[in-house]
């Protein structure tokens, strides 16, 4: 095994080894009831942010595309999630909250890789600045399209539609226009958060990996080299920018189903930079990096509540901080000399030739 390989193997086997262990102490916590409320109700939450972080990451920093309508993916798989759910609770009578809740989140993953390559098709032929406003207004227009969407169980049946009038009387509305899904019965669980984490961990790192994912990472470090190379830069570029709007869909119906109304005004651009924000600050193709930094983003500003008028304010300047400290040389050169024994004791001894002994 070359070196490469084992660096890759080992930091796949941490990213992994982290979120489980993570999952086995909070679930142990849940059972010996020692978690406080205010964490117990934000797991559901981290998870939702963590699928979030990972999956733009994949656009953002395999693929070096500026994307800042991921907000919009998201709630195209919440609202989906929410119609799927109501329809088939009330219309079919489908009590089983695990089946619902699985069938809400493919049938949101699904709409939303549809919805991904509608988008993608014209929009990923353009670059830099220009991909990054296109995908604000499609996260904008999505927003203001569930505005004005009606949609409800009548007769066994689903009817859609943009004006409320034509909607009959007596139907059991799900989505309300501007008031959003309402009525929503709340069954997402922490267990099927960590699950959907670990699918998303599996998917991105395996992508990242294989040959399609050196063939983005060639995209993104030299476009014109790639495509001399017979490289074919759209259908790479649509690949991980469907991959993340799936995965955002999916994580959407989580996040929609884990309470009683879900608005649009919860998806808007503030949203889409939360997540750039979770992005950034674990650093740009770092997959374990977007997982600790979205937990504690996530997290901190509940820990702060104390507060009170300060707390964002308080919020902001950590994040100032941090990425002040994180990009200082002299900060991360000692970084690097702290963390040399760990990396020689996994990375092995290179040999004269080149290649890595074991």
């Amino acid at each position: 095994m070359t070196r490469a390989k084992r660096n890759r193997l080992i930091y796949n086997c941490v990213t992994f080894a982290v979120v489980i262990i993570a999952f086995i102490v909070l679930q142990g916590m849940i059972e010996n009831k020692t978690i406080t409320r205010a964490l117990k109700g934000q797991l559901i939450p981290i998870c939702c942010w963590i699928v979030m972080a990972v999956s733009l990451n994949l656009v953002i920093g395999i693929s070096g595309e500026l994307s800042l309508g991921h907000a919009g993916f998201m709630s195209v798989g919440a609202f989906t999630g929410a119609v799927i759910s109501g329809w088939l609770l009330n219309a079919h009578g489908m009590e089983n909250e695990t089946l619902r809740l699985v069938l809400a989140i493919v049938g949101g993953g699904i709409t939303a890789g549809i919805t991904g390559v509608i988008i993608g098709i014209p929009v990923l032929r353009l670059r830099g600045d220009y991909l990054a406003i296109v995908t604000l207004a499609f996260g904008e227009i999505i927003r203001n399209l569930v505005n004005v969407t009606y949609i409800a169980v009548a007769d066994g049946h689903l009817v859609f539609s943009f004006l409320k009038k034509n909607v009959p009387d007596g139907a059991r509305m799900l989505v309300d226009g501007a008031s959003g899904a309402v009525k929503i019965s709340k069954i997402s669980t922490f267990t099927m958060g960590f699950i959907l984490v670990m699918v998303t961990l599996i998917v991105v790192l395996n992508l990242i990996n294989s040959r399609s994912g050196r063939a983005i990472k060639a995209i993104r470090d030299n476009r014109i080299a790639a495509e001399s190379m017979g490289v074919p830069v759209t259908k790479y570029k649509m690949m991980a920018f469907v991959t993340a709007s799936v995965l955002a869909g999916m994580v959407g119906a989580l996040y929609g189903l884990n309470s009683s109304t879900v608005v649009p005004s919860q998806f808007t651009f503030n949203q889409s930079i939360n997540v750039l924000v979770f992005v950034v600050l674990g650093g740009l193709g770092n997959v374990l990096g977007s997982v600790i930094s979205a937990t504690l983003l996530t997290v901190l500003p509940e820990v702060l509540r104390a507060f009170a008028d300060y707390r964002m304010l308080v919020y902001a300047v950590v994040l100032i901080l941090v990425m002040i400290f994180t990009n200082n040389p002299t900060i991360r050169s000692f970084a690097d000399r702290l963390l040399a024994p760990v990396k020689k004791l996994f990375g092995g001894r290179r040999s004269d030739k080149g290649g890595a002994q074991a």
